[in-house]
């Protein structure tokens, strides 16, 4: 019996407030771990007009130029869920992976379920933040992105552009898989 081999795809999405449902997503942005440069990226059409306004302003995005240039939802998660598809192939087993995973896996786990009524990532997601604290034994306030930071040193930054913020994401996996690999060897 083989083992399909595990394909590491960070996951970034801005939205419209704070959960699913109620809220909108936005914008998807991932990436694939060890290829960062193989992206996927969009933006959607809002699905209500609810809006935090400090979601909003941290993205810089509005809803009425989204309603007006983003995608229907199920044309963004068939396109997301087509270069999962394509990313992983036939012998490979997509993993979620985001800092703080949560709450980007709900937003896409919620719209896959409503427009594809399934997720190809199946039910759960790796929290970069769970596995740093867990590797380096660090409490769970210093796993805030500026105390990651500080400790591993990454090239590339945030800015809550949902493809930039993958690409970052998945530097600091990297970095933090690195510190797991080397305790073990």
């Amino acid at each position: 019996m083989s083992k399909n081999r595990e394909i590491f795809l960070s996951v970034d999405v801005e939205t419209s407030g704070p959960i699913p449902g109620e809220y909108s997503m936005l914008t998807i942005g991932a990436c694939n771990v060890d290829d960062p440069e193989q992206v996927f990226s969009c933006s959607l059409k809002p699905i209500s007009s609810n809006a935090d306004p400090k979601a909003m302003e941290v993205t810089g995005l509005s809803l009425e130029t989204l309603a007006a240039e983003g995608l229907p939802p199920e044309v963004a998660m068939k396109r997301f869920q087509d270069w999962v598809a394509e990313v992983a192939g036939d012998l490979g087993t997509p993993v979620f992976v985001g800092f703080n995973a949560p709450f980007d896996w709900s937003f896409v786990n919620y719209y896959f379920h409503r427009y594809l009524n399934s997720n190809p990532f199946g039910f759960a997601a790796l929290d970069i933040k769970a596995l740093y604290m867990g590797v380096t034994g660090s409490s769970w306030a210093d796993t805030r992105s500026s105390q990651v930071a500080a400790r591993l040193h990454p090239k590339s930054k945030g800015d809550h552009q949902a493809l930039h913020d993958a690409q970052y994401q998945a530097e600091l996996f990297r970095l933090v898989r690195g510190i797991a690999q080397g305790q073990r060897g």
